[in-house]
């Protein structure tokens, strides 16, 4: 049974250190259906690849989780199923993520997390957007904001 998403959006939390990003990565693995997809957005740095270490280790993945700014997709099998983790910081047409099979690739993953997803917010309306920031001053402290 899923529980209700860790964000209201317009909602903000700040967390300190890397234990916290991973707690806040579980909370969203154990709150998003099957299926979905997570937008999150930031500057370089920001969290986004550790936010998504702790979500795809909360569904028993147990290896490394790195970016995928080279590779532009990382599938990682877990037990409770694929999760796709996307970068499109590289893309200049989100059309070559659709000819890479995205659309397919998203369908049969258990979740998928795109990082800078602009272009691809249209086509998936209903997937909640987090914006993460670094806090001037506090090199530990990042803060997320749930957009959508």
């Amino acid at each position: 049974m899923s529980r209700p998403f860790p964000l209201q959006p317009g909602e903000m939390r700040d967390l300190y250190g890397v234990y916290e990003q991973h707690a806040l990565g579980a909370a969203l693995a154990e709150s998003l259906p099957p299926g979905a997809v997570l937008f999150l957005e930031g500057e370089l740095g920001a969290g986004k690849t550790t936010l998504t270490q702790g979500l795809v280790g909360a569904l028993g993945f147990r290896e490394p989780v790195t970016s995928p700014t080279y590779a532009l997709i990382n599938a990682y099998p877990t037990p409770a199923g694929q999760v796709l983790h996307v970068d499109a910081y590289r893309v200049r047409d989100v059309n070559e993520l659709y000819e890479m099979d995205l659309e397919d690739l998203i369908s049969t993953s258990r979740l998928s997390v795109i990082e800078w997803g602009e272009g691809l917010y249209l086509d998936y309306p209903q997937a909640p957007i987090l914006h993460l920031a670094h806090v001037d001053g506090q090199p530990d402290l990042r803060r997320v904001t749930r957009k959508r």
